[in-house]
């Protein structure tokens, strides 16, 4: 019998395919204690939903700085940066949240966001005339990340020749923090950290005296009067994370399931509801962890005030009670928008509409320029241990 106690988040299989698991937890203990997490996991898509709108009962605040999880060295050599994204706007509640977000929220107009479709096409289109004549490839590696990784760098102000420094300074970023490592791997990302945060920290100053045409110099004129100089470097440095790393590894998962489900190319006008479904039924984040502010009483469960939760986006993408048939690719599915992967309420991601508008641009470009992409037999496919976060390490295609 699979049991609570069976949550272990170091499994392939919590990455994979937790589904079934998830799906009698959802029946039988929606919400439920992990031991190997050492946090309440809410299952039920309208529990998930509830506890994101109610600050009040699941606090944001230090929700995302997650060093509890490391040895004591790794956290001696961090030192202050242990508690990294303490003031990030997805990691504090109103007010700080409210403020925050309105600053951020001013690169990321509807307006500004459209302007950016040219150019991520152009990158895509460059990306596919650099490998197309190989006639295959590893799809993460060669076609996921580059795009959106220039595109983001282009955004933030990120010199082209520091990019790959960035990307993988910001991998193992992701690792440190949202992936279980053991105390020696965790050394060598904490000092690689340490670099890339100082690199951050620089690129903030200069822009500071010389201000450009770029989201670091909007942020930058905004320290002393709406923002601080911490609250800036931590801002761009999450951002450049999501380029990096979630809007690549929701590409790569999204491109696996429509092979999988032969559906490519996608019909065009069905390129924005299959950007939808992918989220939901394969996304790139599996959820979002809170605080409970008081004891707080579901399912017959006391969650316990200063417990650790987790809110599992994933697990209510695949309620059964919202979504039928949820284990069931539908491209038409009507409501298939409703899941949370981008989050909910307050703590929507500032950035979804640019992630949503790069992954329908990649999904319309590669299906224009490769309308032969399939899948290559081979080993099944491996995903990267994480604790929130769900990217393939490679997927072999021919074209």
């Amino acid at each position: 019998m699979i049991t609570a106690n069976d949550f272990d988040v170091s499994a392939a299989w919590h990455v994979a395919a937790p589904y079934d698991f998830l799906r009698r937890l959802r029946r039988e203990q929606p919400v439920f204690h992990s031991e190997h997490l050492g946090a309440y996991v809410l299952t039920r898509h309208e529990d998930v939903r509830a506890a994101y709108g109610d600050h009040r009962r699941f606090s944001s605040e230090g929700s995302l700085t997650i060093s509890r999880s490391l040895a004591q060295e790794t956290k001696d050599v961090l030192g202050e940066h242990g508690s990294f994204l303490s003031s990030f706007v997805a990691n504090v509640d109103p007010p700080t949240h409210t403020r925050l977000r309105r600053s951020v929220s001013r690169a990321f107009t509807p307006r500004a966001v459209a302007a950016m479709e040219g150019r991520f096409r152009e990158l895509t289109e460059a990306a596919i005339d650099r490998v197309a004549a190989r006639g295959g490839g590893d799809f993460v590696a060669d076609l996921a990340h580059t795009p959106s990784a220039k595109l983001t760098a282009r955004f933030i102000g990120v010199p082209e020749e520091d990019e790959e420094f960035v990307k993988e300074h910001v991998k193992d970023w992701f690792q440190l923090f949202l992936s279980p490592q053991p105390p020696d791997r965790q050394l060598v990302l904490a000092r690689s950290f340490l670099v890339y945060l100082d690199y951050v920290d620089k690129l903030v100053a200069a822009r500071a005296a010389e201000p450009r045409d770029d989201f670091t110099s909007l942020m930058t004129s905004l320290i002393g009067t709406e923002l601080s100089h911490r609250e800036v470097v931590e801002l761009i440095s999450t951002i450049l994370l999501g380029g990096n790393d979630t809007v690549p590894n929701q590409l790569g998962n999204s491109v696996f399931r429509l092979l999988r489900e032969k559906i490519w190319p996608v019909p065009a006008r069905a390129v924005q509801n299959a950007v939808e479904e992918c989220m939901r039924i394969d996304g790139a984040s599996l959820g979002s962890f809170r605080y409970a502010r008081t004891d707080v009483e579901m399912h017959g469960v006391t969650v316990p005030a200063g417990a650790l939760c987790l809110l599992s986006t994933d697990s209510a993408a695949h309620d059964e009670t919202v979504f039928a048939e949820p284990e069931r690719f539908r491209i038409d599915r009507h409501n298939a928008d409703a899941h949370m992967t981008l989050g909910y309420g307050i703590h929507f991601c500032v950035g979804a509409a640019l992630a949503r508008l790069q992954l329908r641009t990649a999904l319309t470009v590669l299906g224009e320029r490769l309308p032969n992409l399939r899948l290559v037999p081979g080993p099944p496919v491996a995903y990267r241990t994480s604790i929130v976060g769900r990217g393939l390490t490679a997927l072999h295609v021919d074209w």
